[in-house]
């Protein structure tokens, strides 16, 4: 039986994802062997020594220590592109609200007093102020082409808008799913210096902290529209509100606002908004636990920050180890090593590496396989953990 400690309020779409036969799933629980969570912060928290997997039914994992998770060769699971629907539908909404005028507009006409016919005067002087224009022949720039910047990117090329993106890091698989009338801008500056519209869709990392300042600012074009439903802290919100008083920006769209930006006239600040939509929710959370549950079961890693991806099939048969270890030379060779001096016969093995950390699969022949076999291996100098899966 597994243990699933979980720290927020998970959607059951998710949750019945875990058989009940198999798995205990609680708020409060001794000893988990995995814990799912949104927003919670860990960081101050007490890691259980029983931990193996940790899975956040979302895509950032600033309030998860991967660092330490990463120490003790513990899997960090997020589910990129589970939200992307809904953060694209929003970065949608928000152009439209900035080019149109909305909230102001919407906010004018709600304090609207009188009879029919002095409210009809002033809603016509309320057209003529509040005159927008249309993003068809606008230019919309996305920085970080992922799950949710590719969406965002292809939906306003259909809406007929012209669409810059800018990505070093875009995988082969990422580029089949863009669309080719996409434009490819060999910078941040050059791009920020095209568009009309500019969006992001990164992490807030020390590379993108502040990626938009006064200096790309200066770049754009006047009147040009910034919108943030990616993290805070990307975008320079000292920087933004000095342009929008001196009319260099247009409007400025965040989902991370701040006391500084939260009662300007021309911010649409909005309450972390991006991903809160039931579908969202679900997607996420079932994507999380499929991967918790692969983990657990068959020692399969999918979608995690720290580990590579290693999927082995499971060879009939056999009994399976998992090895999560520092990327040093010579660890698979002590691996196998190990495992012949307990007369384990090696069936099948993947071994794949990311950055500091490599994680090895594999089946062996279940005659000898128990406890023994695990503390050998943890013997070896580098191996962070171990599991052997029935």
């Amino acid at each position: 039986m597994y243990k699933i400690l979980t720290l927020n309020n998970i959607s059951l779409a998710g949750l019945e994802r875990l058989p009940r036969d198999h798995y205990e799933i609680a708020s409060e629980i001794q000893h988990p062997d995995a814990i799912i969570l949104r927003s919670f912060k860990m960081h101050d928290m007490e890691i259980p020594a029983s931990l193996m997997a940790v899975g956040r039914a979302g895509a950032g994992v600033n309030n998860i220590p991967v660092d330490k998770m990463s120490e003790r060769g513990i899997p960090v699971f997020n589910a990129p592109g589970a939200n992307a629907n809904a953060v694209k539908e929003l970065v949608v909404a928000g152009m439209l609200l900035a080019a149109r005028n909305i909230c102001e507009a919407w906010d004018y006409t709600r304090k609207l007093e009188g009879d029919d016919a002095s409210l009809a005067k002033e809603v016509e002087k309320g057209k003529k102020a509040y005159a927008g224009y249309e993003l068809q022949g606008r230019t919309l720039g996305v920085v970080g082409l992922g799950a949710i910047g590719r969406q965002v990117a292809n939906t306003a090329l259909g809406m007929g808008m012209k669409v810059v993106g800018y990505d070093p890091g875009i995988t082969v698989q990422g580029a089949w799913e863009l669309s080719a009338e996409v434009d490819r801008a060999t910078s941040i500056d050059d791009l920020v210096s095209r568009v009309d519209f500019l969006t992001f869709h990164v992490p807030l990392i020390e590379a993108t902290k502040h990626m938009i300042n006064a200096e790309r600012i200066k770049s754009m074009r006047d009147g040009a529209v910034i919108l943030n439903m990616a993290r805070g802290g990307i975008v320079d919100d000292d920087a933004v509100l000095t342009a929008l008083d001196q009319g260099k920006l247009g409007a400025y769209v965040t989902d991370f606002p701040s006391n500084a930006t939260i009662n300007h006239e021309r911010v649409i600040a909005l309450p972390h908004l991006g991903a809160s939509t039931q579908e969202a929710e679900d997607n996420c959370a079932v994507m999380v636990a499929d991967q918790v549950r692969d983990y657990l079961e068959n020692g399969n890693i999918t979608n995690s920050v720290n580990f590579p991806e290693v999927v082995l099939p499971r060879t009939e048969g056999c009994c399976r180890v998992a090895v999560a270890n520092r990327n040093v030379p010579n660890m698979v060779g002590q691996i196998s090593t190990k495992l012949a001096n307990e007369g384990l016969n090696i069936m099948d093995m993947l071994n794949k590496s990311k950055g500091d950390l490599a994680y090895t699969l594999v089946d062996v022949e279940c005659g000898g396989m128990d406890a023994s076999v695990v503390d050998a291996l943890k013997e070896i100098d580098g191996v962070l953990a171990v599991r052997g899966i029935k």
